[in-house]
């Protein structure tokens, strides 16, 4: 179960389409309080953009990681700076894409997270 958080609903839906399109299924969370409200127990891998409104997606996955939650993490972003890379990888991420990315790119950033062995998660 892919987990997709990002407050552009076209490309949230794309993401969705794309996904289920390539086998995945997925849910989709319009916004960081839309995803926490949600039950996070079936995702086996997290799709996050970094600019969620007033939490990034860097904070969130932090925030899970202190939670003991160590599902792998995609990063997308519109806004790449080495910056923004760095403190994404510093975070624990599998993947980085700067939108707007291939949908290979994706399908194999989101293979890639699910191949993570889950002693490699935390």
């Amino acid at each position: 179960m892919i987990y997709v958080v990002d407050d552009d609903l076209g490309l949230l839906k794309s993401v969705g389409r794309l996904l289920k399109l390539h086998g995945f299924e997925t849910r989709l969370f319009p916004s960081v309080e839309a995803f926490e409200a949600g039950d996070k127990s079936e995702a086996t891998c997290l799709i996050l953009d970094i600019q969620l409104g007033e939490v990034s997606g860097i904070a969130l996955r932090r925030k899970l990681s202190q939670e003991r939650c160590f599902t792998p993490v995609v990063f997308i972003t519109a806004s790449d700076s080495d910056v923004t890379r760095q403190s994404a990888v510093a975070a624990g991420c599998v993947a980085y894409l700067q939108k707007p990315f291939t949908s290979k790119a994706l399908v194999d950033a989101v293979n890639k997270a699910l191949d993570t062995p889950v002693n490699a998660r935390g």
